[in-house]
C-alpha cells in the first residue's frame, strides 16, 4: 500500500518587470505633472498641473505611446488610467456640481500621488 507524503508548502515569489505593476489604485487623489517638453504629447495642456482622482486602472499595461511615437521606446509598458478632473479644477468658478468632471486617459508617468 502506498502512502502519501505530506506536500511541502513553498513560497512562490513572484517577480515583476517595470511597469508591469500599476503604481495607482482607484480612488487615489493624484496631480497631472505640468511640464512642457518639446514636440507632440498626448496630455493636454489644460489639465497639465490639476489635480484629479483615478477612476479606474486600465489593464494590461500597454506601450508607452509618447515615447514609441519618437522612436525611444524599446518595448517599455506602462498603464494608463481612466482619470476625473473635477470641472472647478478646469474653471476656477464653475457653478455646477462638485461631482461634475472631466474623465480622461492619462499615462503613468504624467501622474504624481498627491
Amino acid at each position: 500500500m502506498h502512502t502519501m507524503m505530506p506536500i511541502e508548502k513553498r513560497i512562490v515569489q513572484i517577480v515583476t518587470g517595470p511597469g508591469e505593476t500599476a503604481l495607482f489604485k482607484s480612488g487615489e487623489r493624484v496631480r497631472i505633472s505640468d511640464r512642457l517638453p518639446v514636440g507632440h504629447y498626448r496630455v493636454p495642456r489644460y489639465i497639465r498641473g490639476k489635480q484629479a482622482i483615478i477612476e479606474s486602472v486600465i489593464e494590461p499595461a500597454a506601450i508607452n505611446n509618447e515615447e514609441e511615437g519618437f522612436g525611444r521606446n524599446a518595448g517599455i509598458k506602462l498603464h494608463y488610467y481612466r482619470v476625473i478632473v473635477p470641472l472647478s479644477e478646469l474653471w476656477p468658478d464653475y457653478p455646477a456640481s462638485s461631482n461634475d468632471g472631466l474623465h480622461i486617459e492619462v499615462c503613468e508617468n504624467w501622474l504624481d500621488l498627491l
